[in-house]
């Protein structure tokens, strides 16, 4: 279900429009952009929250934005721009989608929403305890970005429950299936950070002296996906499943054009949704 409502959440990273309206209230560039715009819900923190939260995020980078961030733009401001950005994204991007279609996937994955539970997890906790918004395309992101984090918290527990730092967790995920020159550049990890991440996965077993992943890296992807799914099941549990593949049917095509707006290379992993049959 993730990759079904993490385009639509992540135009907001990646779509022109969202980029214009951070720039509007005084977050130039792209990262000002995303660590202001994700971090607002939390309010005007310091580094040190966001770096637990974001995870894999490398301290030094995320140091370099807050709470610098913060005196260009005020948390309000923020939270006003990325939910403009987004709605004024998805709005050029579902135009050819129907209304109804729309109006269906809004109305269960605003249920879908209403049933996340929060305790753990600070970054979910943190968008739930936002306003909701009444214009259809805003609740859409609004339930996407929930869901979205909802999962993100639960996959973080998993990751430090298998004994993972946020560096180790790309190296690993590199030796897999994702490229490690994307993930260590869009993560602001320096390449002697990077060494000591992959000398230590060497140490357990993880990977082997050509930085492949061994036996033990590959049955670690499947629980640790396995615990994820786990955790982010409350929310379909309660929508239930003939709502959910209701959901499922309406959802994919506007999926599939707010993915269109991702690079097919992106840090998140994300793969393109496909209609079934």
């Amino acid at each position: 279900m993730w990759t079904l409502f993490e385009p639509l959440h992540g135009v907001t990273y990646f779509a022109p429009e969202a980029r214009e309206h951070f720039e509007a209230v005084g977050l130039r560039g792209f990262w000002r952009g995303y660590f202001a715009g994700r971090a607002a819900p939390l309010g005007a923190v310091d580094a040190a929250p966001v770096i637990a939260a974001f995870f894999g995020f490398a301290p030094a980078m995320v140091r370099r934005a807050l709470p610098d961030v913060w005196t260009r733009a005020a948390p309000d401001a923020v939270l006003a721009a990325r939910q403009a950005g987004a709605v004024a994204a998805l709005s050029r991007l579902l135009k050819a989608a129907s209304t109804s279609d729309i109006g269906v996937a809004v109305d269960l994955l605003t249920e879908a929403a209403a049933h996340v539970d929060v305790g753990g997890r600070v970054l979910a906790a943190a968008n739930v305890a936002l306003p909701a918004p009444t214009e259809p395309t805003a609740r859409l992101w609004h339930a996407t970005t929930i869901l979205r984090e909802h999962r993100g918290d639960g996959h973080v527990a998993a990751l430090v429950l298998w004994g993972l730092d946020g560096c180790e967790a790309l190296v690993w995920r590199s030796s897999l299936d994702l490229s490690g020159d994307v993930l260590r550049a869009a993560r602001g990890w320096t390449d002697d950070e990077w060494a000591s991440a992959a000398d230590r996965l060497r140490a357990k077993g993880w990977i082997d002296d050509d930085g492949r992943a061994t036996t033990i890296a590959q049955d670690a992807l499947r629980d640790i996906e396995a615990a994820t799914d786990r955790a982010a099941r409350r929310p379909w549990s309660a929508l239930g499943a003939r709502a959910t593949e209701r959901l499922i049917a309406t959802l994919t095509p506007l999926a599939i054009a707010a993915r269109s707006e991702i690079p097919d290379v992106n840090p998140i992993g994300l793969p393109r949704p496909r209609l079934s049959g």
